[in-house]
């Protein structure tokens, strides 16, 4: 069997602050098949980003830095690399269209200089580079290229930002794109037309895609693969269709009790209680256990692991290891029923 393109395994991305050590990405492993959309999702602060920003070895210094862990791609180690090395990988091999485009691109140079940029830093000659981003503009939706090569990120609206970002990211044909959130902000038409354009280059191109996103629609419609996150971990992992189809963590279930649906109209919705914990005093066993409805005294002393190990369908959660003291039965527990 081919290896992944990219194989994470163990990642710890910390930050050190007054109020201790911040243990933002703490232990994360995935993997992402060639051409394929691998999706992580969860709430705010439970790490995505940070995990996205880790792997081009962008976190934020001096207060951050990857205290552990291997960044594995085509069998090469990132963090085994130079700044002058990862400059080579970051927008030739490995693109990431950033969160928000205003604060992205920088207002003072036009559009067009901004793609040539990105090209020619990898050695893309003048009159190429600008050929190329003619095309990509058109490519990405944009009704005159050429006119939009010479304005500034101020005179574009929010969609048409972010069609620059793709554009930008798509620019030396990368291997692995990383799009977190890529239609924050925008509106419902907008998003579906950029999420049909990075599908539809996607195929055209073999490229695979890591999704960051709290968005479960957008995962239902373009992922393969889906990690729920919590509180620096990864807490599920199954193919899109078996996780929408069987949720098991109780983080999970919550998130789709709290989705509206035809047959629940006019019944409240469900909410899950409480919030994302400090990352500077995670819970010292499950971090889920502060909001959970099936707690247990294990849950509160022991740490749950992935469990069952090296499956298809992994789940950080106690319910689903036998061998923890005052394993419950499922039903007896009523995970089916959140």
């Amino acid at each position: 069997m081919p290896e992944p393109l990219l194989s994470v395994e163990n990642l710890r991305t910390y930050f050190s602050s007054s109020r201790g050590t911040v243990k933002a990405v703490d232990g994360v492993s995935f993997t992402v098949e060639r051409g394929e959309t691998r999706a992580i999702v969860g709430e705010s602060g439970c790490g995505k980003s940070m995990t996205a920003l880790s792997l081009l070895q962008l976190v934020p210094e001096p207060a951050g830095y990857i205290d552990s862990g291997r960044i594995l791609f085509e069998t090469r180690d990132l963090l085994d690399l130079t700044w002058s090395q990862m400059r080579e990988i970051r927008g030739r091999e490995i693109a990431m269209i950033f969160q928000e485009p205003m604060t992205s691109l920088n207002p003072v140079h036009t559009v067009g200089q901004q793609i040539r940029e990105a090209m020619s830093v990898h050695g893309k000659a003048a009159g190429e580079a600008t050929d190329r981003a003619i095309y990509l503009l058109g490519r990405v939706g944009l009704e005159d290229p050429a006119q939009a090569l010479r304005q500034y990120p101020h005179e574009l609206s929010g969609g048409m930002r972010q069609r620059v970002m793709i554009a930008i990211a798509l620019a030396n044909q990368p291997k692995l794109l990383i799009a977190d959130e890529p239609t924050t902000a925008l509106d419902v038409t907008v998003q579906a037309q950029i999420l049909a354009l990075i599908r539809e280059l996607q195929a055209e191109t073999g490229m695979a895609v890591l999704l960051i996103t709290h968005d479960l629609g957008i995962v239902a419609e373009v992922a393969d693969q889906v990690s729920v996150m919590y509180a620096g971990q990864i807490i599920e992992s199954a193919d899109t269709r078996s996780l929408f189809k069987d949720p098991r963590h109780p983080y999970t279930k919550g998130l789709f009790a709290s989705l509206p649906a035809r047959n629940r109209r006019g019944q409240d919705l469900a909410t899950l209680e409480g919030i994302v914990p400090d990352a500077a005093a995670w819970p010292p066993a499950c971090r889920f256990a502060p909001r959970c409805p099936y707690r247990w005294e294990s849950c509160d002393t022991l740490r749950p692991k992935l469990f069952p190990p090296e499956s298809d369908r992994p789940v950080r959660c106690h319910l689903y290891d036998p061998t923890i003291p005052g394993w419950p039965r499922l039903e007896k527990a009523g995970t089916t029923a959140v």
